[in-house]
């Protein structure tokens, strides 16, 4: 475990100089850090790791880290200290103060304010965690971290996990980073839910904890998304994929699927300190929660999303101008997308309900989908009504016989002299009075047909 964390301790010196030196990282990556480092100097901290007190190890690595940290760019720290001013037989729980706030260049002054600190007093974290909200200037698209050093848990009835999840679903901040010093399994347990948990019960396992916690706080790693299809293989492309954070909700990168020169999934770059939730913008969408990004190593991660395609084709020429597809869930009544004639889309596999605009509307129930193959529905190719109007206005609707009940197709405008519509092949019924007349006995019907590419004649 102590290899792999030195392994990534070394790899953190190396994004920090790579942070100093690259001049061509993408636009997503240039974005302000700010980490606070929120410093448990309370009694308990004088207890011994192994040859010094708790205090001591973490100053001597606070100076080392400030030491480092100097040569980032786009990045600022701050320090607050909780337990460090009233002695314990006060039990002041609303002991903590921001020493030394975010300011260009201040790594001087937090190690001095550092090895001041004496430790007095009790544990108040969850007070600690809602005052630092108020520690990080106001300013937008900023990642506030917050790495807390502690070596025991809330001892002022507070509610640590509550005030941290509060923070981060108002996008205060992104999920702490707590390093526990002498930690037992009860300990852990009570900070799962506080954020990201690190043991560190000796002065080795310290420094490489804290060292990894930097390099989570301050570098982006590489991950890559593979689309599986029915067969599990990631042959799914050419879709945008978006991340939130699953706390804020906050829209983080855009990204449209890729595949690469050699035919794989491309690589993209995710912050490891976030816990996402994934949209992948199919027709429906796959929605991905709570996904977490290991740092310091490539990450997968698998959605499935096979694909087909479908589409909709008027038989012979088609003299529709603009015709419109409706497609639906069965189980939902609610439009999943609005698909042209003649054009083939990618849906997911599964079963559709597909309402065409034609008169009359043609609705077709459980269209299947089928992984990297085509459905085509085509339709007859639709016939030509003429309606002339020229003595007067009349109200005038067509319909249809189904099982021997008249079916409402659509209604003419009034206004209008001559009429044209593209219609379906099929048997109708014109159904019609004049606008102006008073008596309903002065209904009048005319049946007609419609055959593909003819034309139908009606004066009224």
């Amino acid at each position: 475990m102590y290899a792999q964390f030195r392994h990534i301790k070394r790899l953190f010196f190396i994004a920090l100089f790579a942070l100093v030196c690259s001049h061509h990282a993408v636009a997503q990556q240039k974005v302000k850090t700010r980490i606070l480092f929120v410093l448990d100097a309370s009694g308990s901290m004088f207890a011994r790791m192994e040859t010094d007190t708790r205090i001591n190890v973490a100053k001597k690595l606070m100076y080392k880290i400030m030491d480092s940290m100097a040569l980032a760019k786009d990045v600022e720290v701050g320090l607050r200290v909780y337990g460090h001013t009233s002695l314990p037989s006060r039990w002041d729980c609303k002991d903590t103060k921001l020493e030394v706030p975010f300011k260009p260049a201040n790594h001087q002054e937090i190690k001095d304010k550092v090895r001041t600190i004496v430790p007095r007093g009790t544990t108040l974290i969850a007070y600690a965690l809602q005052q630092a909200a108020g520690d990080f200037p106001p300013e937008p698209k900023v990642r506030n971290v917050i790495i807390l050093i502690t070596d025991g848990i809330e001892e002022c009835q507070g509610d640590p996990c509550a005030v941290s999840e509060a923070l981060q679903s108002k996008g205060v901040v992104l999920k702490p980073f707590i390093i526990g010093l002498g930690s037992t399994e009860d300990f852990r347990r009570a900070f799962e839910c506080v954020g990201r948990y690190y043991d560190a019960n000796t002065e080795e396992a310290f420094d490489n904890v804290l060292n990894v916690v930097i390099s989570q706080a301050l570098n982006n790693t590489t991950a890559q998304v593979n689309l599986l299809d029915a067969f599990s293989k990631p042959s799914e492309t050419n879709v945008n994929m978006s991340f939130y954070d699953s706390q804020s909700g906050s829209l983080l990168y855009n990204y449209m699927h890729t595949m690469n020169e050699k035919g794989k999934p491309d690589t993209i770059n995710l912050d490891p300190v976030y816990k996402y939730r994934m949209v992948v913008h199919t027709i429906p969408p796959v929605t991905l929660n709570d996904i977490e990004i290991a740092a310091g190593k490539h990450n997968t991660i698998g959605v499935d999303a096979a694909q087909g395609m479908l589409q909709i084709k008027v038989a012979g020429l088609t003299n529709y101008q603009d015709l419109k597809c409706l497609v639906k869930l069965p189980a939902d009544k609610s439009i999943l997308h609005v698909q042209d004639a003649n054009i083939t889309e990618k849906y997911l596999t599964g079963k559709y309900d597909v309402e065409v605009l034609t008169i009359p509307r043609v609705r077709l129930k459980n269209i299947e989908i089928k992984n990297n193959q085509t459905t085509t529905i085509e339709l007859p190719q639709p016939g030509k009504l003429s309606v002339a109007a020229f003595n007067q206005q009349y109200v005038a609707d067509i319909y249809q016989m189904e099982r021997n009940e008249l079916v409402w197709i659509m209604r003419f405008p009034i206004e209008s002299k001559l009429t044209n519509l593209m219609m379906q092949p099929g048997k109708y019924k014109l159904i019609y009075r004049g606008k102006g007349s008073y008596r309903s006995s002065q209904t009048f019907e005319r049946e007609f047909i419609i055959n593909s590419g003819q034309a139908t004649n009606i004066t009224m």
